[in-house]
């Protein structure tokens, strides 16, 4: 099992194994959240290098001793801010492709097709001890290979952007998790800024007709929800 908390847009916590992970640690102003909120956290997963993903990243860091999970490039960029490279996965981070161990949750690294200010944009594909096997798409259109990551993984919650403009919109993501054979979808990067979709209406009824096996959890920020194993 594991506890899910969206604190809005990309970012959220992923509780497990008695590890908290925290992705794309950005608490837009207006969302009635800071990184404080978020408590102690043990590993910080960056998926490209745009303010609006980094968010607090290194203070977290700093405060807690968290370890940073990101491509190489984007870690350089926070050695230079002041990280130290013990607190990098791998000392230089990793790329995508490739897999790491943290406690007893296996990370690997995707493709994402977005742009980034150092490296590339990527997502995550993690793969719980006791939990779902998650995939956080990060920033990014719709792509084929999408197809093979659930063929692959067996990927039971799928975090998926349907903003539009920077990201796919609803009628991209409901056919992404077509293509992924999700169990379950949480929509993210929406009604942050006005030029995202405010609200996942269109989504949720895109889903409806291209995937209706797909379940939508529409999250409430700051609510934690529970997340049993995979199939």
């Amino acid at each position: 099992m594991a506890k899910i908390t969206w604190y809005g847009h990309s970012a959220f916590k992923i509780e497990t194994d008695g590890k908290a992970i925290l992705i794309d640690p950005f608490f837009a102003p207006g969302s009635g959240f800071v990184w404080q909120d978020a408590g102690k956290i043990d590993l910080v997963l960056i998926t490209h290098d745009h303010g609006d993903h980094t968010g607090d990243a290194l203070a977290i860091c700093l405060k807690w001793g968290a370890k940073l999970g990101c491509v190489v490039g984007t870690a350089q960029t926070f050695r230079e801010k002041g990280l130290s490279q013990s607190q990098i996965l791998n000392g230089i981070g990793f790329n995508i492709g490739g897999s790491l161990i943290y406690g007893n949750t296996l990370i690997t690294m995707t493709q994402a097709f977005h742009s980034s200010d150092s490296g590339v944009p990527v997502g995550y594909i993690l793969r719980l001890a006791d939990g779902p096997t998650i995939y956080h798409a990060g920033d990014t259109g719709i792509f084929s290979s999408m197809k093979l990551f659930g063929s692959l993984y067996n990927i039971d919650l799928a975090l998926l952007p349907i903003g539009g403009v920077f990201t796919m919109d609803a009628w991209q993501a409901a056919n992404a998790c077509s293509q992924l054979g999700c169990r379950t979808v949480i929509p993210m990067h929406w009604g942050t800024f006005p030029v995202l979709a405010q609200t996942p209406d269109v989504f949720l009824a895109d889903l409806a007709r291209i995937a209706p096996q797909c379940e939508c959890r529409v999250m409430t920020k700051g609510v934690p929800a529970e997340f049993p194993g995979g199939r």
